[in-house]
């Protein structure tokens, strides 16, 4: 029966759902039993039950099901009244130690008790289990190998469970009032059975607790019936978090696989794939559980999706990983003439100090095809402490930049450093950004675009262009940092810029009442401190025009005719990239329906009040700088287009600054193909605020005040 002395049969009884959906609702225990069944004797030693106080059960009056308190007889009051699960666990291992000696051995009926039920609840409220519980029998395996398959079938497949085996051994079933009991020592007859007539149970099932790492190749084959898909992921989590949600289930070595958008930035989906069949099954029961406030979807994937974001075929990539490091560390934000040397001293140094693996064999810096850098790296460390040191120092300074510092896998260093090596795509795309790893997004409804003729032209310098804001900056803390000069600001003069996910980029422009305005507010407000809480931030503020500020707002197409009429080159911000030969824009509601050879600028009142569909990224991801414009294909409008990132920052437009043609005209040699589509998809919301009440002699706004937002949207 092998080397244990004593097998303790297992049985918990969940507050909601019990039999073949257990742990589906996830819903705390409410009941433990544990028989003790000594194997040399064939005999029963002890029973023990004890009622568990779930989470809630303080505050909710019903959080008992109608099975619990029927079937199992159960009661509000005694679950009251009951020891939280700590508690229990702690007072049954006690007299497992002291009584058994720790030489034990768990059974099961079937793998829910523990691997759906226990360890999720366990893991939510951090207890640590005795290593006991981590090996166990499962009393319906042990079954199948010694009855005819098709009754073993069904009681595998959850049909009847314990009423079938006691029937395929003609077993009377134990009377007890208690269900909970009963099926215990029920189990207990069956198990008794196997020991009198001999037969040896298999080597008992494992529960891993740590992920394991491992390298994918593209070529690998993968049991397309092991994979799900998790989405809705927080973009931080990392693979141990998702191996977290999964615990209780084996996860296959390197089986987590965090998906990267087109930007290379995480999307909130991960593949993962589990060691059998049976536990990805458990693993969709999983669906719509929770890290955090957060509910996660479990879908099924194939062999083929994990794979494709997991296999790597970067010898360079394949080196780095296989130094076994347990920890992973991707950097973002290095200077582009960072050095390993550099990495590996703002390790070294400071309060949190810590060693990278192999020194520079342990630092693998990110490139694009040109091998020009791209300011990431990814970098090992040898043990799990080393690695919670090294984040640590999230946000401290190289030079004279932050570094963010994120938990990585070995499947996203393989992502990007195929990518990084990867050829420009075909069809015209522009930056050599692949499709996303995974195409089929869900159906997203449509956006309304309300049309706005607000943004203003012309190249008076009758605006300011702000920099630096606070991400949490909101109009009213704009109109406080501008004081006194907030009062020459004209009406529905506030323009928001947002990022690619909708998210504050840091921006703003403000239309001021004249050119002396804008200038005074320039020259007074620039390098000043916003206070935002705790925060202090310097904010940069230009003068410039209105030009200026409709070419990055809707990308440079409304002025671009009324330059080419005139024979001057474009204005354009250094972020507004200088397109070649076959670079078109970006689509643009705003411009929906106009000829892209227009020789004059749209009048007023023009703009299409229906855009085309928009494609908005339902996940949060890290956030991305403003300057990242997807360019479709040449002649292709409609079809998912890929990244284009200027070599300069959109944000880097200060007063005075223009990128003018070569001489000769638009049409000069070196100058850029005027528009062959659509210009930049804008989106403009207008958002109604609440009554803003302004220091320094500001007068009071009205409560309905309007005030334009941009938020631009990649699609």
């Amino acid at each position: 029966m092998g080397p244990c002395k004593y097998l303790v049969i297992f049985y918990g009884v969940s507050a909601g759902q019990n039999g073949p959906n257990m742990g589906a609702d996830e819903q705390d225990l409410v009941m433990l039993v544990y028989l003790v069944l000594n194997v040399e004797e064939n005999k029963i030693v002890g029973v023990h039950q004890f009622p568990v106080r779930p989470t809630g059960a303080d505050v909710n009056e019903n959080i008992l099901s109608e099975e619990v308190t029927t079937e199992f007889g159960i009661s509000e009051h005694d679950i009251k009244s009951a020891p939280p699960l700590e508690s229990v666990i702690r007072q049954f291992d006690s007299l497992a130690q002291e009584e058994l000696g720790g030489d034990l051995t768990l059974v099961t009926d079937g793998q829910l008790h523990l691997r759906q039920c226990l360890y999720p609840e366990v893991t939510r409220k951090n207890i640590t289990l005795p290593s006991y519980y981590q090996r166990f029998h499962d009393l319906r395996k042990e079954f199948q190998s010694c009855v005819p398959s098709p009754v073993a079938n069904t009681v595998d497949a959850g049909g009847g469970g314990i009423e079938e085996m006691l029937t395929a051994f003609s077993l009377p079933s134990d009377s007890a009032p208690d269900k909970s009991l009963q099926n215990v020592n029920n189990m207990a007859r069956i198990l008794q059975k196997l020991v009198a007539d001999g037969r040896n149970l298999h080597e008992p099932e494992i529960v891993q607790l740590i992920l394991e790492p491992g390298i994918r190749s593209r070529s690998e084959q993968v049991d397309t019936n092991c994979v799900v898909r998790a989405r809705g992921l927080p973009w931080q989590a990392s693979d141990t978090d998702i191996a977290r949600f999964f615990t209780g289930l084996n996860v296959s070595p390197g089986g987590v696989a965090l998906c990267l958008s087109p930007q290379g930035r995480r999307n909130g989906e991960a593949l993962v794939l589990f060691e059998s069949v049976a536990h990805r099954d458990m693993a969709l029961r999983r669906h719509k559980h929770h890290i955090g406030n957060r509910y996660i979807e479990v879908y099924k994937a194939t062999g083929e999706d994990f794979i494709n974001v997991a296999g790597g075929n970067n010898s360079e990539a394949q080196e780095f990983l296989g130094r076994g490091g347990q920890v992973i560390i991707r950097m973002r934000g290095l200077p582009y003439d960072c050095s390993a040397k550099q990495v590996i001293d703002f390790f070294n140094t400071g309060e949190d100090a810590c060693e990278v693996l192999d020194e520079d064999h342990g630092v693998l810096f990110v490139k694009k095809p040109d091998g020009r850098a791209t300011g990431d790296a990814f970098v090992l460390f040898k043990e799990e402490g080393e690695g919670e040191k090294a984040l640590q120092k999230h946000k401290e300074i190289i030079g004279s930049r932050y570094i963010e510092l994120f938990r990585s896998t070995t499947a996203e260093v393989q992502q990007v450093l195929n990518r990084s090596t990867e050829p420009a795509a075909k069809g015209g795309v522009v930056g050599g950004t692949s499709a996303p790893l995974i195409p089929s997004l869900p159906p997203v409804p449509p956006m309304a675009v309300i049309p706005q003729q607000l943004i203003t032209a012309g190249t008076r310098k009758d605006c300011i262009r702000l920099r630096g804001l606070p991400y949490e900056a909101q109009v009213e803390h704009i109109l406080e940092f501008l004081g006194d000069h907030a009062k020459n600001i004209v009406y529905q003069g506030v323009h928001m810029v947002f990022n690619a996910q909708g998210q504050p980029s840091g921006e703003a422009f403000i239309q001021m009442d004249s050119e002396p305005s804008s200038f005074s507010a320039a020259n007074n407000r620039h390098h000043r401190y916003m206070v935002f809480g705790k925060k202090q931030r310097y904010i940069e503020v230009f003068q410039c025009s209105g030009e200026d500020m409709s070419l990055v707002l809707t990308g440079g197409a409304s002025a671009l005719g009324h330059h080419q009429q005139q024979g001057k080159a474009p204005l354009l911000s250094p972020g507004g990239s200088m397109l070649g030969p076959q670079g078109t824009f970006p689509y643009n509601p705003l411009m929906g329906g106009m000829p892209h050879t227009t020789s004059r600028p749209p009048a007023p009142g023009s703009f299409s009040p229906f855009p085309a569909q928009l494609l908005y990224w339902p996940y949060p991801s890290p956030p991305i700088s403003p300057n990242n414009y997807f360019l479709p294909p040449h002649g292709h409008m409609s079809s998912p287009s890929s990244l284009l990132t200027p070599t300069s920052s959109i944000s880097s437009l200060s007063n005075g600054v223009t990128s003018p043609l070569p001489s000769g005209g638009p049409q000069g040699q070196g100058s850029p193909q005027l528009p062959q589509g659509p210009p930049p998809n804008t989106l403009l919301t207008v958002e109604t605020v609440s009554q803003v009440n302004l220091s320094r002699g500001v007068a009071e706004r009205p409560n309905t005040e309007t005030l334009l937002r941009s938020s631009v949207y990649i699609h």
